[in-house]
């Protein structure tokens, strides 16, 4: 009965510590193992079981991208002004082995040596380079953390240069110069505003005065080709008149001819038409002979004068 008990309790202790010593590793983590105090082996997502007493995880480590924000670091820039830079690494762990062994403190180490790559940068470049160069900052600072970092089994996969925070005197002076800087532009843009206004103006002149040429160009045109149809009109009137007047005389003398008239009642026609010809103002008068006698005139008239009191 003591030894079937003595089995049922070593069951148990042995059940106890199988089921303590399972772990399971979530994803994007990796257990680093020691056995006897000696590197192992890395487990990875999974479940796991160790060696109880024998094997011991040395260390956890979580394999996603991580941030590192550092405190504002004192740097002296070549024209010797101090100033106070903070910056962000964006990292992550791609070898837990050499992460757990390379260094005593990554983060730590990772921050110091960003500091000190950051005052190196720095010291080669001027007050007004280093702040409007963030982009090449960032890129040196870069290839020389991630290259560091390497033996340490971290990738930097960005580093970014957050504040530069220069002494009050020098900030003073550079917002004089942004605010003298803003004037100037106020200036300029209002100086533009007032030329556009101009030549707007200008341009609205010249196209009203082109506009009133060209009105009184058509009507000029207009009234030019009133007069033309006018005249024109006039002389349609006085052609067909004078073609009426032609026209009439033909006839006339189309029917004295069809009527067959003698020698004497032409020149009878001859006499009147000669009498209204002299019913007008200083006129002179020549009657043929033979009208003469045919009318019974006095013989000695050779020409009528009608003068107008």
């Amino acid at each position: 009965m003591e030894v079937i008990l003595v089995f049922f309790v070593l069951i148990v202790i042995v059940l106890c510590l199988f089921f303590t010593n399972i772990r399971i590793v979530p994803q994007a983590h990796a257990f680093v193992i020691e056995r006897l105090g000696v590197y192992c082996q890395t487990w990875g997502a999974g479940l796991h079981v160790k060696i109880p007493f024998i094997d011991r995880i040395a260390r956890k480590v979580n394999m996603k991208e991580q941030v590192a924000d550092f405190a504002p670091q004192p740097v002296i820039t070549k024209d010797n002004v101090t100033m106070r830079i903070d910056s962000v690494v964006y990292f992550m762990i791609f070898e837990p082995k050499l992460f757990a062994y390379g260094v005593e403190n990554p983060i730590m180490a990772m921050e110091n040596l960003t500091a000190t790559t950051l005052r190196n940068i720095i010291g080669d470049m001027t007050l007004d380079d280093t702040l409007t160069s963030r982009e090449r900052i960032n890129s040196q600072m870069l290839a020389a953390i991630d290259a560091a970092t390497d033996p340490w089994g971290i990738k930097v996969n960005r580093v970014e240069v957050k504040n530069i925070d220069p002494p009050a005197a020098i900030k003073e002076a550079m917002e004089k110069q942004m605010k003298a800087e803003r004037d100037k532009r106020a200036e300029i843009l209002t100086s533009e505003g007032h030329k556009q206004s101009m030549i707007l103006e200008a341009q609205g002149k010249k196209e009203s005065a082109v506009l009133n040429a060209e009105a009184e160009k058509q009507a000029t045109i207009l009234r030019a080709e009133a007069v033309k149809e006018k005249e024109i009109k006039e002389a349609e009137g006085k052609a067909q008149a004078i073609l009426a007047l032609r026209k009439a005389e033909a006839d006339g003398l189309k029917a004295l001819k069809e009527a067959a008239a003698d020698d004497a009642v032409l020149k009878l026609r001859a006499l009147d038409a000669f009498t209204k010809a002299a019913d007008g103002q200083a006129t002179k008068i020549i009657i043929p002979s033979e009208i003469q006698g045919i009318a019974g005139l006095a013989e000695g008239i050779t020409s009528v004068v009608k003068h107008k009191d």
